[in-house]
């Protein structure tokens, strides 16, 4: 009898771990990084965290919305209004974790007043890093915007280009690797720290830590308030997390909690 309740008790158990199983999608730097780091205190909750890890910031979205994956942690907020717009998707924040200051990079000039007359820059090619870009480039005086505020904004609202820059948009992803074909690109801080550049000390230019480009962690509707994900989300803002930021990323990570 004591063998029955022994195995009943293993079985409900199980059961119990595995309903709470969490499948969340991220990018390598920091985002999975950080999800591995809380994801010891959650298995301590009853909560086992998997992480899958993405290259690109389309398919996160688009596997969470089909249901294949429950949640992922890789994008701020306008690019997630951007993408539910553009795909009729209706994905919601669950909580801000952290910013990630964007910067300006490049391997020929050590200043931006550097820049020669028809220099290329490389910049994002989706609507809302391509902006902010574009908002970077026009706060460091390099081109002026028909609107400053603009976070949507293309090379086609610039009004001022004095230097006659070339722009190219290019998946971001792929802008470390043609940091060396390019004068000027303008990266992503997680793709940028996957290339193994300190924002803090290699970018040119870089946003302020008041950036509203906080990323954070995306669901749906019908889970984002499971008892599973309010424990990653109340994990992924605790003080330990905050501490690690601070520790590991020396800056380069700003924690938005």
């Amino acid at each position: 009898m004591k063998k029955l309740l022994a195995v009943l008790a293993t079985v409900a158990a199980f059961q119990v771990h595995a309903a709470d199983k969490l499948t969340v999608a991220a990018t390598a730097v920091p985002h999975a990084e950080i999800l591995e780091f809380v994801k010891p205190v959650l298995a301590k909750e009853g909560v086992d965290l998997e992480v899958k890890v993405f290259t690109d910031y389309v398919q996160p979205n688009v596997q969470v919305a089909e249901k294949r994956l429950d949640a992922n942690f890789f994008q701020h907020k306008p690019y997630l209004d951007e993408f539910n717009k553009g795909k009729g998707t209706n994905l919601v924040s669950v909580v801000g974790v952290h910013v990630e200051p964007f910067g300006a990079y490049s391997t020929r000039i050590k200043k931006l007043a550097d820049l020669k007359s028809g220099a290329v820059v490389a910049i994002p090619n989706d609507p809302t890093n391509g902006g902010r870009a574009l908002l970077l480039l026009d706060k460091a005086k390099v081109i002026k915007l028909k609107n400053p505020s603009n976070i949507l904004a293309t090379p086609k609202d610039i009004a001022s280009n004095p230097k006659n820059l070339k722009f190219k948009e290019l998946e971001a992803a792929t802008l470390p690797r043609v940091l060396d074909q390019v004068d000027l690109a303008l990266i992503n801080t997680n793709y940028a720290l996957a290339a193994k550049l300190n924002p803090t000390k290699d970018a040119l230019a870089i946003e302020g830590k008041q950036s509203p480009y906080v990323n954070i962690l995306v669901a749906r509707p019908d889970n984002a308030k499971s008892p599973a994900m309010k424990k990653l989300a109340a994990a992924l803002t605790s003080p330990a997390v905050k501490k690690f930021l601070q520790e590991k990323y020396q800056g380069a990570i700003v924690p938005a909690f």
